[in-house]
């Protein structure tokens, strides 16, 4: 099992084992208010009632702080939790942090993520590389159709 503890938006220390009995999405993505990043939370959210209705929690992670992480829940509606990883562990654990280029310069990033993980907490699919727009779809048939 691939376990993680962070902060969520509301001030709480949460881990997979917080959701046992529940499938967990724990999506990885760079930064609060950024298109892909929006595009894709607004898709998670508006899928978020078919995810719940095949067992399913849905949980972003990135490392913006709670106060940034509050804003982007409220100013979209999102309806999902939203986890804080300023320390970047979580992200390391995952190798999700990895070389990027912008504008020439080189620097290490969030390589946008997706783990699915069974109602056991055992780590069964995994997305690498992740295109933001559609994603969320692709995830949940995912879950329709294998679990």
């Amino acid at each position: 099992m691939k376990n993680f503890k962070a902060i969520e938006t509301d001030g709480r220390e949460i881990s997979l084992e917080d959701f046992k009995g529940n499938n967990v999405v724990l999506y990885f993505y760079p930064k609060d208010n950024t298109s892909g990043c929006t595009t894709e939370a607004l898709e998670f959210n508006e899928l978020l009632d078919e995810f719940n209705k095949h067992n399913t929690e849905v949980l972003g992670i990135s490392k913006d702080s709670l106060k940034s992480h509050a804003k982007f829940r409220e100013k979209h509606d999102l309806k999902f939790l939203l986890l804080s990883d300023e320390s970047q562990e979580t992200m390391k654990d995952f190798d999700v942090l990895k070389p990027k280029k912008m504008y020439g310069r080189e620097y290490i990033g969030v390589e946008r993520s997706t783990f699915l993980f069974n109602d056991k907490g055992e780590l069964v699919k995994e997305w690498r590389k992740v295109k933001a727009k559609g994603h969320a779809k692709e995830v949940l048939d995912y879950i329709k159709e294998e679990m």
